[in-house]
């Protein structure tokens, strides 16, 4: 079944950073929107058939507005390219209600927050949200240079106390360098709850960091995939609700064959990264390659990423 969309108008556009706009947006009835939880994100349904998914970065207090930031990636599928030179304030478009894969524990005595680049677009709005429950924090944002770092204004505004909490490293400035996640992390205090969102490097040098931590202190997000989807093929995904079988060719995702065949299944990042297309599994044992699961989740073999994961199994049993 289709996830119900939103239909908003494109309120603002505001410059953040070399690179990076905010791009906010709201009902196009000027009622509230559905409420959402930091760390939560949207899927953009973009004029141009596209689909994809961006962070929430605005407080979830703010139930008239959505707001995300975009970097116009270099490497960019066309999502944010389109975004930065296609969209215009006034154009109406439809989004996806809010999911969250990133959830803030708001019981923490203490959160260190660790940002790389565009990163801290969801890390934003849980600050937002520590701020107004008055918890303890710290955010440790790194860019190659403070023109590529998004939010400064805003994290400033918030006023005096919240500078004390933020912590700057921008190692192409002059007598810059990496921020060491190892040493930093070797630093915290018992029961303290550490974030990171950020470049692909960046992730792998903090998992490595945090691997011998309790896993429920350590939360991570991907915006990218760490490998490949799924594509050997050679077997078949049998639609419960259907009885119907389709067969996955080498070269294809489950997702491809899916489409192929006329079946309409929701997605958005086709990497594994933002759980629109996650589907329940009643039957056989998934290859994951998602980015969302947790290791137990996995195990589990309930549910999948259609986009990305394949299988260990001669079938599938979907519940499609």
């Amino acid at each position: 079944m289709e996830a119900k969309l939103l239909e908003v108008r494109l309120h603002g556009i505001r410059y953040q950073a070399r690179y990076i706009h905010s791009f906010e947006f709201r009902a196009v009835n000027g009622g509230e929107l559905p409420a959402f939880t930091a760390g939560a994100h949207i899927d953009l349904h973009l004029p141009n058939g596209l689909i994809r998914s961006y962070s929430l970065a605005n407080a979830p207090v703010e139930r008239h507005r959505y707001v995300v930031g975009v970097n116009r990636d270099a490497k960019s599928r066309g999502g944010s390219a389109y975004v930065h030179d296609a969209l215009k304030v006034g154009h109406v478009l439809q989004v996806s209600e809010p999911r969250n894969n990133f959830r803030l524990f708001e019981g923490a005595p203490h959160t260190v927050f660790i940002a790389g680049g565009i990163g801290v677009t969801p890390i934003r709005s849980m600050i937002s949200r520590l701020e107004a429950l008055g918890r303890s924090w710290e955010l440790f944002y790194c860019a190659r240079d403070r023109h590529s770092a998004a939010y400064l204004d805003e994290l400033r505004a918030m006023g005096e106390r919240v500078q004390t909490n933020l912590h700057f490293n921008f190692d192409q400035e002059p007598g810059g360098q990496l921020l060491d996640i190892a040493a930093l992390v070797s630093r915290l205090n018992e029961n303290t709850h550490v974030y990171c969102c950020g470049p692909l490097p960046m992730l792998a040098a903090f998992e490595k960091a945090t691997a011998g931590l309790p896993q429920e202190r350590v939360h991570v997000e991907y915006f990218n995939a760490k490998e490949q989807p799924a594509a050997e093929g050679g077997f078949q995904v049998e639609l419960a609700r259907t009885k119907r079988v389709i067969q996955v060719a080498r070269g294809k995702t489950i997702l491809d064959a899916l489409l192929d065949a006329g079946i309409d299944v929701p997605y958005s990042c086709m990497e594994g990264v933002c759980a629109s297309c996650e589907t329940r599994v009643l039957g056989g044992v998934p290859d994951h390659r998602d980015l969302v699961l947790s290791k137990e989740e996995q195990a589990a073999n309930d549910r999948m990423m259609v986009c990305c994961s394949g299988s260990k199994s001669e079938r599938l049993v979907l519940d499609l």
